[in-house]
């Protein structure tokens, strides 16, 4: 069984939205948001989606959701305090489905994405399960196109080569077990500030493979990132129209 658990727990502070967060800005009348499960929706192998999203806002998106028709989402749960929390409220809610469904949690894995990064292929999906499959865990990545300098504790810099160096983007996907797992010993240990899950399961002990995913698939963080979104989604409807 394969589940997505996407977040979308955030306000989106440095969008500078006022009236909503930005899961929930619109492009051509639908939400962010929907762009983005649409994309699992659609995927045959995703069997399920679980989403966490701010509480207040949960009556909106069942009814977007029932809007553009996305049948697989099982549980919408409110989101927490941190991304991590958000994340685990996901991913329990996964859990529950799993259990509901098969009595196990055997052969499941999950998939986290951000609510807001909708610019990955059908393909990159296809990859994390085949990968998960392969070696129990993984992060989509992309090439780092620039070099990357590295501040250590002494203030001194690293600059590792950029050849080796890559950007950990999502979907980043896990067996279930591993990563309830490690969400649940870093709760023990009063951990909520691991920036996401490939960094939390690196911490204790996962080894991770490697999914090469698109370069446009970005997080809609601010005001530019929406831009290059509108200008993707405009090539990809020339595509469909024109062929090219």
């Amino acid at each position: 069984m394969n589940i997505a658990a996407i977040f979308a727990g955030g306000s989106g502070i440095r969008m500078n939205t006022k009236s909503r967060p930005k899961q929930f800005l619109e492009l051509h009348g639908k939400p962010i948001i929907i762009y983005t499960l649409e994309l699992f929706d659609n995927h045959p192998d995703i069997d399920a989606i679980t989403v966490a999203c701010i509480q207040s806002w949960i009556p909106f998106l069942e009814k977007q959701i029932r809007k553009f028709e996305i049948n697989k989402v099982v549980k919408i749960v409110p989101g927490g305090a941190t991304g991590q929390e958000s994340i685990y409220n996901a991913l329990c809610a996964a859990e529950q489905h799993a259990l509901a469904c098969q009595g196990t949690l055997d052969g499941v894995n999950v998939l986290i994405h951000d609510g807001v990064r909708p610019l990955i292929t059908e393909q990159t999906i296809t990859d994390n399960i085949n990968k998960v499959e392969e070696c129990g865990s993984c992060i989509t990545c992309v090439p780092a196109t620039e070099t990357l300098v590295v501040r250590q504790q002494d203030d001194s810099l690293q600059i590792p080569s950029r050849k080796d160096s890559m950007i950990a983007r999502a979907p980043q996907s896990f067996r279930l077990t591993d990563i309830l797992s490690a969400h649940r010993k870093a709760i023990d240990q009063g951990r909520n500030d691991f920036i996401d899950s490939c960094t939390m399961m690196s911490h204790y002990g996962y080894t991770m493979g490697i999914v090469n995913g698109p370069v446009e698939n970005i997080k809609i963080t601010t005001p530019t990132d929406f831009f290059v979104f509108r200008a993707m989604v405009q090539v990809h409807e020339n595509q469909q129209i024109f062929g090219f």
